[in-house]
């Protein structure tokens, strides 16, 4: 291993680790940190070395949070803008619900994949598809419409 901090980023996840590899008779070599965990004087490095780590990336944890709250106090909100509109999710939606398109269509109308429609689509108002009507065969009989290769 090169960086201790690498291994764990909680003193108590680290302690715990060290214990549970010592009682399996497992040292640690931190080369870029020249720390030996088979002395005593490794095990206490390896100890004081977590803490400024943990404490590390709690403050990145704290600020990224501060700076989120502080962006959503002036109306900004993260991840991607939507690829429609409200008043496009409107229009798929309704289309969608008087069966006037398939998805497809509605898609390739606002020029956006079939997965984009299906994500602004409301679940509890979509009606489900029912599957087309198909003219039952007999078996060895092919469907009506259907060319063979050969013909």
């Amino acid at each position: 291993m090169t960086r201790l901090d690498r291994l764990s980023r909680s003193v108590l996840h680290l302690v715990t680790l060290g214990a549970d590899l010592r009682g399996r008779g497992i040292e640690l070599h931190v080369i870029g940190q020249g720390i030996d965990t088979s002395t005593m004087e490794g095990r206490a490095m390896s100890g004081m070395l977590s803490v400024p780590a943990e404490l590390q990336r709690e403050l990145i944890v704290a600020n990224t949070n501060d700076g989120l709250a502080a962006a959503r106090a002036r109306g900004r909100i993260g991840g991607r803008r939507p690829r429609l509109t409200a008043d496009r999710a409107a229009l798929a939606q309704r289309l969608h619900d008087e069966r006037e398109k398939t998805v497809q269509q509605i898609a390739d109308t606002f020029g956006v994949p079939r997965s984009t429609v299906y994500g602004h689509l409301d679940r509890e108002k979509t009606l489900p598809r029912r599957p087309k009507k198909t003219t039952a065969t007999k078996p060895g009989e092919l469907p009506a419409g259907y060319l063979s290769p050969g013909v």
